[in-house]
């Protein structure tokens, strides 16, 4: 049985549409994915925590769900906006219907809505709070009031609500090449499986691990992985990243991590207007030339001179890789110390595979540290 509910933005937009997963109440910043696919990815990736999804594509569920492409042990999306639930589940590698999973893990979502005319509405007003009221008894202005009260993503700590309590290892796939020690902000599965079909055995690491920590396991790289949340909050991931820089540590990150970084090289972060969501996503390597489609999530970035090197207290670094939209800062690199970053995903998942070349990137930088090159 459906019943009516609602999509309630902060700025007092309303759709209504009707009941789909569990019924109740829930808040979040509004977001949309422009994925086709890949939406149980999207669902348990961590960077999504606190965060109402509107999916474009208006056609969700027909695969179901599958045991291999949970990004974590849960759904962390606040809430989920779909235009056309299916009815049906076929895909041979399913194991269940989506609408029972998220039942099952209390996510309360609505269907029925135009969630393409949602997307045009949060690209003209930007990225706002919102609610998703299913199977309640209360007036237009009593939602709206509620979604106005609930808290913003702007300087919001949520690393601590999806990071790993215990460290945990990822072992290396064949022979042992390389330790990593991953900094988890909010990790996707998925990444740690792609370093280790690379060689590399992973210590995934809570996100408040210390250098001296990290030092005593002499990795041969550092990991920082995505997350959600106000990058600018993140004041003790910045010095420990510090640290690993004057180290010299080869050091790799993504996302989240990419724009802790770029803080700690001294740049600043702000909040985008709606954000990079999806898997879609045109960046340009100016390393190369090479224009990659690549998955991201991410409603902050870097401010960072894109038409020239810059100079930091580790030495000098550039941008090295360019959003083709808006020219937002995708990518980062220090040209004589080995730290380099992206803004977005790639070990994709769903989504592209032109970057997971990065990977490898990574892998080299190891070994020329090895050997003192």
């Amino acid at each position: 049985m459906t019943f009516r509910a609602f999509l309630v933005l902060d700025d007092g937009r309303i759709f209504e549409g009707k009941s789909w997963g569990a019924p109740g109440k829930t808040f979040g910043e509004a977001v949309f994915a422009t994925g086709m696919t890949g939406y149980q990815e999207t669902l348990t990736d961590p960077s999504y925590h606190k965060q109402v999804v509107v999916m474009t594509a208006p056609h969700i569920g027909n695969t179901g769900i599958n045991q291999e492409d949970f990004e974590s042990s849960k759904i962390w999306v606040s809430g989920f906006a779909v235009r056309n639930p299916s009815t049906v589940t076929s895909n041979w590698r399913s194991t269940g219907n989506l609408e029972d999973e998220l039942i099952k893990q209390g996510v309360i979502c609505i269907q029925g809505v135009d969630t393409r005319a949602i997307t045009r509405h949060l690209r003209d007003r930007g990225a706002m709070r919102v609610g998703i009221f299913s199977n309640l008894n209360l007036s237009r202005e009593e939602m709206v009031i509620e979604v106005r009260k609930s808290s913003s993503m702007t300087g919001a700590h949520l690393t601590s609500d999806v990071s790993t309590r215990k460290p945990y290892i990822i072992p290396a796939q064949g022979e042992k090449q390389f330790t990593v020690a991953a900094i988890d902000l909010g990790i996707k599965s998925s990444t740690p499986r792609l370093l280790s079909e690379r060689g590399v055995e992973v210590h995934v690491l809570p996100h408040d691990t210390t250098f001296e920590t990290i030092q005593s396991m002499s990795p041969d790289g550092v990991f920082l992985s995505n997350g959600p949340g106000d990058p600018a909050t993140m004041n003790d991931v910045v010095e420990t990243v510090r640290s690993i820089l004057t180290a010299e540590i080869p050091l790799f990150g993504i996302c989240f991590g990419h724009q802790i970084l770029g803080r700690a090289l001294g740049f600043t972060t702000y909040k985008l207007q709606f954000g990079h969501r999806g898997i879609n996503q045109p960046v340009m390597d100016k390393t190369t030339g090479k224009v990659e489609i690549t998955a991201h999530n991410h409603g902050f970035a870097l401010r960072a001179p894109t038409d020239d090197t810059f100079t930091t207290v580790y030495g000098p670094g550039e941008v090295s890789h360019i959003s083709l939209n808006d020219g937002v800062v995708e990518g980062i690199r220090m040209l004589e110390s080995p730290a380099f970053s992206v803004q977005y995903h790639p070990e994709a998942a769903a989504g592209p595979h032109d970057a997971a070349y990065l990977f490898d990137r990574f892998i080299e930088m190891m070994s020329r540290k090895r050997v003192g090159a």
